[in-house]
């Protein structure tokens, strides 16, 4: 378990170092808040459950990592998901499927903030080429910046 915990902490650490990387990818985007890191989440959970969203899962390796005494700036990859869109996706086909939840990322900063970084539902559903995707995506973005604008607000 303990080499497990180390792969994560080496994984996590990775991609948060890659933030800024991921921000650059088309449909990407990273907005900074005020909030700690565990504010920030619990702020994320509640806006998806207000916009009517479902949090699916919620993977921590700073959580994970400090319940082994190792102490890692803290991340936690959001998953969320809204099932009036499950069978309009499948109806473009079954490889949409791997799109099916959508993510946060919430990181923490070294000055004691968090921020969140995203791909707008549209990018992640574009590659697809289908009309009907680009109707439910587009819908889905409206509903995705609001769930990261009243995370991030106050």
């Amino acid at each position: 378990m303990r080499g497990f915990v180390a792969v994560a902490v080496f994984a996590f650490a990775t991609l948060a170092a890659r933030a800024e990387t991921l921000a650059r990818v088309p449909g990407t985007i990273t907005v900074s808040t005020r909030h700690g890191f565990d504010a920030l989440l619990i702020r994320v959970e509640r806006a998806v459950q207000a916009n009517r969203m479902g949090l699916v899962a919620l993977a921590s390796a700073s959580r994970e990592a400090a319940g082994q005494g190792v102490k890692i700036p803290g991340n936690a990859v959001v998953m969320v998901f809204r099932n009036d869109f499950a069978v309009p996706m499948l109806e473009a086909g079954v490889p949409p499927g791997i799109e099916a939840l959508l993510r946060i990322y919430v990181t923490g900063n070294r000055d004691g903030t968090s921020s969140l970084t995203y791909r707008k539902p549209i990018a992640d559903f574009a590659a697809y080429g289908s009309g009907k995707l680009d109707a439910m995506a587009k819908e889905l973005d409206s509903s995705w910046v609001k769930i990261v604008s009243d995370a991030a607000s106050g």
